[in-house]
């Protein structure tokens, strides 16, 4: 009990976060590893982590809050039809071996080469979404050796930066003169196929830095992924409730210009 009470203001700055980022996915559709990551890189370093540790550990503990939200989304997706199966047999193998790798580079990388990964991913992404541009560069898909190139590279970085598969699986996708909603649909089950191993691998294999936040085992902390994703599941069809009173496109906007600002404030802090 004493040692609850004693770490009260980290565990209420855990449940913060997951209410925080289950009202935006909700309100914006966004995943929530882009949310999270910044905001537990942000959190434990102002309970004394280092921006290495509390790199690596935001990261790992993000793919494992996925976890357990993509299974709800994939149901969803799929009651509508906006499942690829074919497409996921397809990938599926090429983004498992991008995820080993990925996770693996994880556990043995300095923190700050994810902090720029991160910070370069997120100001791209807030950059296409203020863009907004939804036409599509290509007409159809690649053949076999391009999309092994998509998905292995869809499982490496994302799996790197904490991330489920929307980030980069839409945009690739709809760059593609793919269906939207489709995109959309799959990316949730290629949210799961990269968190699983990838979470899996940073708990077995992950050296616990010795200045992790308390509950941290191998680079997941297992404190933060009871807080979060509790609140995050209660709180998303919340945020989808609020989203259907309020223009989505300005609040998607206003989400892209912090998501900017994040970015690029996380690899201000690696050279200032």
């Amino acid at each position: 009990m004493d040692f609850i009470l004693q770490n009260l203001p980290t565990i209420f700055a855990l449940m913060a976060t997951g209410v925080f980022a289950g009202l935006l996915a909700g309100l914006l559709g966004v995943g929530g590893g882009i949310v999270i990551v910044p905001v537990l890189y942000f959190l434990f370093q102002a309970f004394g982590v280092s921006p290495e540790s509390a790199m690596v550990i935001a990261t790992a503990t993000s793919l494992a809050t996925i976890v357990p939200t993509s299974i709800s989304s994939i149901r969803a997706h799929r009651k509508k039809g906006n499942v690829d199966f074919t497409l996921l047999k397809l990938w599926a193998g090429f983004i498992l071996l991008g995820v080993l790798v990925g996770s693996y580079l994880v556990t043995i990388v300095n923190g700050q080469w994810l902090t720029v990964l991160f910070g370069v991913i997120a100001t791209l992404s807030a950059i296409n979404m203020l863009l907004g541009s939804k036409k599509a560069i290509f007409n159809s898909l690649p053949g076999t050796t391009g999309q092994s190139f998509m998905g292995s590279s869809v499982g490496l970085f994302s799996s790197m930066v904490g991330i489920g598969g929307g980030t980069l699986t839409v945009p690739m996708l709809t760059f593609c003169n793919y269906p939207a909603h489709k995109a959309v649909g799959t990316a949730a089950a290629v949210g799961l196929l990269i968190s699983l191993p990838a979470a899996i691998t940073m708990l077995v294999i992950g050296v616990t830095p010795p200045d992790a936040p308390f509950g941290t085992f191998g680079l997941v902390n297992l404190v933060g992924f009871i807080c979060i994703v509790p609140l995050t599941v209660l709180f998303a069809p919340i945020g989808a409730n609020i989203a259907s009173k309020l223009d989505a496109q300005k609040l998607k906007r206003v989400f892209a210009v912090v998501l900017l600002i994040t970015g690029i404030r996380m690899l201000a802090q690696l050279i200032i």
